[in-house]
């Protein structure tokens, strides 16, 4: 609910992070619209606010895109004639990617001051939000804040002469650049000739990597599915994580005997792939294929993740000569670590969460599918010409018999001390129990190894949740972990635990 202050309007609740989200359209019961066209202009002038604050030029050159979401083309259009509106020269680009998004503030003859993106990522279809970037990556939370702060104080940029609305097309650049590395990373023109490579878009904005990327290099994408945005994704959610997603790219490949199966998000920032054989390349295996590219070319170099990855992942990443750097969970978080371990000098060449979000040092620190994907592609066509699988990458990954995740509601109004209670009374519980051993060099909850197997008790970001993640080296492992678990949480009355009962029952 978006509060009034007097005439004004306090916008705060809309930011999520690093982004803003809102609400967009009726049409879920009890979701009302709070992301609307006042919103929209409002948050405009905050972004022009802060933008002049941060480069300090009176005049600014700022592109807009947007995903397939039926209520991008409203969002786009009040935002950027706001902007307009003030001065600005507005360039708006229509169905477009979010890392292309970034990519036009550093690529070109003349980059743009900054970039604004319409998506909510794997949301509903009702849902919507901004996501900003300049030639320094995307904004941090502190930046969303300034914007919105400015959005609800009624704060107004500095008019500076007339502005402009254009149009133009930059996923054309993009692909190019997709393309161009593929070429150059295989010697080769059409270097994906031969393969049948099938993509699922969910019907998002990732359709464009089937014309304008991997059939001009050779490939046979027949197969491919719900490339046509269509903004109420009426096949399945958009998103690498979900089961329905995941079982329909999975069948694609087995039906067409594809050579690789590749898998979108909304807004193309995350993405994730399936082998031959039908096994899904995600999650740990996706962090494990692309650290073992990458240690093969530059030995010793660290790998950045989120905090859930498995002990398995961690030696295969120590046994390839990498460096395993688990971190919080979130996007962000893993890669701003990379850029602080970088600045400390340590080779620092990824950063990942299980997600599926995925950040490279070679390619601008920005997580990026497609690139991503271009990455596997690579080294799928490079393997063909040396007589190597894709899959052999990973032949020795460990993986777990058993994993599972539950997530504790916390019923307490202030639920970030209650849940640190619980984290701080386990984690002095972890230090007097023979079997649970703390993992040093924790970044966040408390991770602890039990026998053939860990959990992971962590507060959510920005929900008043606990989840739990455990796994298990041995068949029937879980269970004894999870009632254990359950023996230590089970005197905490501010806790639903409903999913592990169910569990246990």
């Amino acid at each position: 609910m978006i509060v009034r202050k007097g005439n004004l309007m306090d916008y705060s609740k809309l930011q999520n992070g690093s982004d803003i989200r809102g609400v967009a359209l009726e049409g879920i019961e009890g979701e009302h619209v709070n992301l609307t066209e006042d919103a929209a202009r409002a948050i405009a002038r905050g972004f022009l606010v802060w933008l002049r604050k941060k480069n300090g030029k009176s005049a600014q050159r700022i592109a807009f895109g947007r995903d397939s979401r039926i209520s991008g083309p409203d969002l786009c259009a009040w935002a950027a004639s706001e902007a307009v509106s003030y001065g600005a020269e507005v360039t708006v680009f229509g169905l477009a990617s979010t890392p292309a998004m970034f990519m036009c503030t550093v690529e070109g003859e003349e980059p743009f001051d900054g970039a604004v993106m319409v998506t909510a990522s794997h949301l509903p279809w009702n849902r919507n939000g901004y996501k900003f970037f300049t030639k320094d990556g995307g904004l941090e939370k502190e930046d969303i804040k300034e914007i919105l702060y400015a959005a609800s104080e009624g704060i107004l940029p500095e008019k500076c002469g007339e502005g402009r609305l254009l149009e133009a097309d930059f996923m054309e650049s993009y692909a190019g650049l997709l393309r161009r590395r593929i070429i150059e990373k295989t010697g080769s023109e059409k270097p994906l000739t031969g393969l049948r490579i099938v993509v699922d878009a969910g019907n998002g904005a990732g359709g464009f990597f089937v014309a304008k990327v991997l059939e001009p290099l050779g490939a046979d994408t027949t197969g491919s599915q719900f490339l046509e945005p269509d903004g109420r994704f009426p096949n399945h959610v958009p998103n690498p994580e979900n089961e329905t997603a995941m079982a329909a790219i999975t069948e694609a490949v087995l039906k067409n005997h594809a050579d690789l199966g590749i898998i979108f998000d909304t807004d193309v920032d995350r993405a994730g792939a399936v082998l031959p054989d039908g096994r899904e390349l995600n999650r740990n295996r996706l962090i494990a294929m692309i650290s073992a590219i990458l240690l093969r070319e530059q030995p010793g170099a660290w790998i950045v993740t989120d905090s859930i990855t498995s002990t398995g992942l961690k030696d295969f990443i120590e046994a390839k000569g990498g460096v395993h750097h688990r971190f919080k969970r979130g996007y962000r978080n893993v890669i701003n670590e990379m850029i602080r371990l970088r600045k400390e000098g340590h080779n620092a060449l990824l950063a990942m969460e299980t997600s599926g979000h995925g950040a490279l040092a070679e390619n601008y620190f920005l997580d990026d599918g497609a690139y991503l994907m271009v990455r596997l592609l690579i080294e799928l066509a490079n393997a063909r010409k040396e007589g190597r699988t894709l899959e052999s990458l990973i032949a020795d990954l460990k993986e777990p018999k058993e994993a599972k995740e539950f997530r504790f509601k916390i019923l307490a109004e202030d639920f970030k001390t209650e849940g640190q209670k619980v984290l701080d009374d386990l984690e002095k519980a972890a230090e007097t129990k023979e079997n649970w051993f703390l993992v040093p060099n924790n970044y966040e909850g408390v991770r602890v190894n039990v026998g053939q197997g860990w959990f992971l008790l962590r507060l959510s970001l920005h929900d008043p949740i606990l989840p739990l993640n455990v796994e298990s080296d041995e068949e029937g492992g879980l269970r004894p972990i999870v009632e254990e678990l359950y023996d230590f949480l089970k005197d905490y009355e501010a806790l639903d635990l409903a999913p592990v009962k169910a569990f246990l029952s």
